[in-house]
């Protein structure tokens, strides 16, 4: 049984949270009977040494903690929700530092169907991918898996993020939200953002009824921004092929402004009409308003 318990905490302390399918196909490599491994890990959970965050979904409490007080990092709980959980929207955006507000809610990507829930104070709402984007190709892209907290979260590429959240900005905390974090990104690769862009598609209206006119649709939110990155890409195979990148053509000098005469001769300039009268201090009770143009003719006193 010693044995048993120094495997099991050498699984804990390099997988804070874990799924209990994890658990058991580790300990049935190392030869235990699946029963076995349940009932082990039934035997933690009741000495406090893990904490159920929900069904089939454990995490580690730390040596010498108690499991109501123990400290369990969203991140990676968002991350181990599925097998194939994948951190995006919003709490990507916090998880890259990007986001302009704390959000007490996480969105997670994934393939399955799976209700959301509420762990302590956090709720995590999971998105189930529709099936005409897993049919593409090149819809699996964009996400990798960054090591955080002593483990591992899988979370989408900041490229990707982009085209989520403009195709669902309910799910990123609004416009607003949107703009501010996504101001603080310096750098995206673009043609990774076209590439997202193109996976993602776009959804096509439902088909008419006989007899009946089709009602305008509203436009989604993300079809400008494909329809923008296309002619963008259009335009940068254009300057490709251009040879647009060359140097500026240079500034036109301005004109050079005549010097005045030596002698300072008389020089006839046109006063211009003044667009709104004078203050009633400066009218003149001789003269009319508005003024005529006039010459005037400046004479230097020698």
């Amino acid at each position: 049984m010693n044995a048993r318990k120094s495997k099991s905490a050498d699984f804990f302390d390099t997988h804070p949270v874990f799924r209990s399918g994890e658990f058991v196909a580790v300990h049935t490599q190392q030869g235990q009977s699946d029963q076995t491994s349940h009932n082990l890990l039934a035997h933690h959970l009741a000495t406090g040494s893990i904490l159920r965050v929900r069904r089939g979904l454990y995490a580690t409490v730390p040596r010498g903690a108690k499991p109501a007080d123990a400290a369990i990092d969203p991140f990676l709980v968002a991350s181990h929700l599925t097998d194939d959980a994948v951190v995006a929207y919003h709490a990507a955006l916090r998880f890259a530092g990007k986001n302009y507000s704390v959000w007490r809610r996480y969105h997670v990507l994934t393939r399955l169907r799976a209700r959301p829930f509420r762990f302590r104070d956090i709720e995590f709402v999971p998105v189930q991918i529709p099936a005409r984007l897993r049919r593409r190709k090149g819809a699996g892209t964009g996400v990798v898996e960054e090591r955080h907290a002593g483990g591992r979260v899988r979370v989408t590429t900041l490229e990707r993020t982009l085209v989520d959240v403009l195709d669902a900005p309910e799910k990123a905390g609004g416009w607003e939200e949107i703009w501010r974090a996504l101001e603080m990104v310096s750098f995206f690769d673009l043609d990774a953002v076209i590439a997202h862009t193109r996976a993602r598609g776009s959804p096509l209206p439902p088909r008419p009824r006989a007899g009946r006119m089709p009602r305008r649709r509203a436009r989604a939110p993300g079809a400008s921004v494909r329809e923008h990155l296309a002619k963008l890409e259009h335009r940068m195979e254009l300057d490709a092929v251009r040879g647009a990148h060359r140097d500026p053509p240079p500034l036109e000098a301005p004109p050079a402004v005549a010097a005045l005469p030596a002698n300072r001769a008389s020089i006839a300039r046109e006063v211009p009409v003044m667009e709104s009268p004078p203050s009633a201090v400066h009218r003149s009770s001789r003269g009319s308003w508005p003024p005529t143009r006039c010459a005037v003719s400046t004479t230097s006193s020698k």
